[in-house]
């Protein structure tokens, strides 16, 4: 493997890692009330079935070390994520549609993928590009659904829906990939994520224009009524975290 490919591999590593992690104080949150609350489990088993693909892919394919090793971390991260889910579920109901969640697309989905490519499929090359194929669609719907985000703060004018961070290494985490891939010449990692660059941007862009908007209004009201903005600013920066946290487990 080329020296600068390896070296932007790790990068790529190194960010991917820290958005894998970024849920942790989610779970943390989870596990001191012992309860999911409102959070949703699509995501977490979205992304751990991103992940086991990706994986797939990088064991798959020939020098795609660098791709199977943080997808093997983010399927463990994701796997510990869905299992608290399971254990701390806010009621039966949560449990049982990720019960069936679980079973529908990280082990029926999945299992039927690797089934295929493993004994219907003999070809290498064929194996890799209908696993890529399959890998690049996921991605890119991933990497699209943070804009329902981004439609929130446009109608609000409000960044308190979109998390800055999360926004942020998404970005970097497409461009750093993206420009792997153009190295490697891997087309399947290259789309989604110059994909993921692209949106990433715009929602930097967005929350730019929309942050000023927030902080004009405290202004106002802080002017207007300064008893009015103390007693209220707890009260609203106690929601912007919770609601923040909720919408960290739609960016993975």
């Amino acid at each position: 493997m080329d020296s600068t490919l390896f070296i932007i591999g790790i990068i790529g590593n190194i960010i991917s890692v820290l958005v894998f992690v970024s849920p942790i104080p989610t779970f943390w949150r989870i596990l001191r009330s012992k309860s999911t609350e409102d959070f949703e489990p699509a995501p977490y088993v979205l992304t751990l079935l991103n992940s086991l693909l990706w994986l797939y892919y990088g064991v798959t394919k020939p020098d795609g070390l660098l791709i199977a090793t943080v997808n093997g971390f983010g399927a463990v991260m994701e796997t510990i994520y869905v299992v608290l889910f399971l254990v701390y579920a806010a009621d039966h109901t949560t449990r049982v549609k990720t019960v069936k969640l679980v079973a529908t697309l990280d082990i029926g989905f999945f299992g039927f993928v690797f089934a295929t490519t493993t004994f219907a499929i003999a070809g290498l090359d064929m194996k890799i590009m209908i696993i890529g194929l399959i890998c690049a669609c996921l991605n890119v719907f991933m990497y699209g659904s943070p804009l329902a985000a981004v439609r929130t703060v446009i109608a609000s004018k409000s960044v308190e829906y979109m998390p800055f961070f999360l926004s942020f290494f998404l970005f970097l985490n497409g461009g750093v990939w993206a420009t792997y891939a153009l190295l490697d010449r891997d087309i399947f990692l290259g789309i989604p994520n110059g994909i993921g660059f692209f949106l990433g941007g715009i929602q930097l862009v967005i929350y730019a224009v929309y942050k000023n908007y927030r902080v004009k209004s405290e202004t106002n009201d802080e002017a207007t009524d300064d008893g009015w903005h103390t007693s209220s600013a707890s009260l609203l920066s106690s929601d912007a975290s919770g609601q923040g946290k909720k919408n960290v487990l739609g960016g993975v």
